[in-house]
């Protein structure tokens, strides 16, 4: 089924996750034993995140530095394909436009179309210091509204080389959502513009970045319909469980911490206290989420699912 169809089916809450493929030479056994938790929650869809190769340099005896490009978590099309024949559960595999080309890009979708699986998140991807070169056969989509369209353009049987008698595919497309704006975007208002032009391009629905503040993002989705967006906006959600994240998400992801959260945090005597004040406030912004008529939520997951389970339990106690 696709994602967007989910989103309006099953009992409220309705939460999804996002995990990550494991590091390249592990097994799948790890992540299969995380979703088997997390399947006890019904969750409508799972997102499976990509990750483009990274240059690195190392420093030679003669020193000179030596150039690598290394993947460090391939197999996410793999992951998905066992996770929805383990486990029945739709799987949505991100895409990249860095460091893949959109020949790649179209391999990748010809094959989850093979597989069945017909929900896709198109997305710019991190800069890895790595890109593909562009050439007479080898291109690249710069941004994620390129993807979108390759997308929306194989949905209507137009592949990159002209086939005969292609057949269409069925992609139900995701795109992200920024409550506090992308951080190359001028303005809040530029970033939901470019935002509209993503789903005017064929975007289905929308998954928004992780935020700790409930105000911007519902300011976020005001602005975005006043601007004729009208699909599905999902509210991404974290829950903070070590002292360090204080500093690293907001270097990593561009978002800003609430003053009361990061007080309460920063006075906690270990990591075990801060995840007890994460599950506490992960929890009020459900509570405030669902008062405000966001009936599905989706939580980011790194490592485990033992502090999202508690979460996730706890609402469905409340249901």
């Amino acid at each position: 089924m696709k994602v967007v169809d989910l989103l309006t089916e099953g009992d409220n809450p309705q939460v999804s996750f996002e995990i990550v493929p494991p590091k390249r030479g592990s097994t799948l056994s790890e992540i299969l034993e995380i979703v088997d938790e997390l399947s006890e929650f019904d969750p409508p869809f799972l997102d499976v995140t990509s990750h483009s190769a990274q240059v690195y340099y190392e420093e030679q005896n003669d020193g000179s530095w030596r150039r690598h490009v290394k993947r460090k978590r391939p197999g996410t099309l793999g992951m998905c394909a066992a996770i929805k024949g383990r486990f029945g559960i739709e799987t949505v595999p991100h895409l990249l436009c860095r460091g893949f080309t959109r020949e790649e890009s179209e391999d990748a979708l010809i094959e989850l179309n093979y597989l069945g699986i017909h929900n896709v998140m198109a997305l710019r991807g991190d800069d890895t210091g790595f890109q593909k070169p562009i050439s007479v056969d080898r291109t690249r989509n710069e941004y994620a509204i390129g993807l979108v369209k390759q997308i929306a353009d194989m949905n209507r049987g137009q592949y990159l080389e002209e086939l005969i008698d292609a057949a269409p595919t069925e992609f139900c497309v995701g795109v992200a959502g920024y409550p506090e704006k992308h951080f190359e975007a001028p303005n809040i208002t530029w970033d939901v513009l470019n935002l509209k032009r993503k789903v005017d391009a064929g975007a289905d629905y929308i998954t928004s970045q992780m935020f700790f503040d409930n105000a911007p993002f519902l300011d976020f989705v005001e602005r975005c319909r006043d601007v004729g967006i009208t699909v599905p906006i999902v509210p991404g959600l974290k829950i903070l469980t070590r002292k360090r994240q204080l500093q690293t998400l907001p270097a990593r992801f561009h978002l800003q911490i609430p003053e009361a959260l990061a007080a309460e945090c920063e006075a906690a005597k270990n990591d075990s206290e801060v995840a007890e004040i994460g599950i506490r406030w992960a929890l009020k912004q459900c509570e405030g989420l669902m008062e405000a008529g966001f009936s599905n939520l989706h939580f980011y997951i790194i490592q485990t699912p033992q502090h999202v389970r508690e979460v996730v339990g706890a609402l469905r106690k409340m249901a």
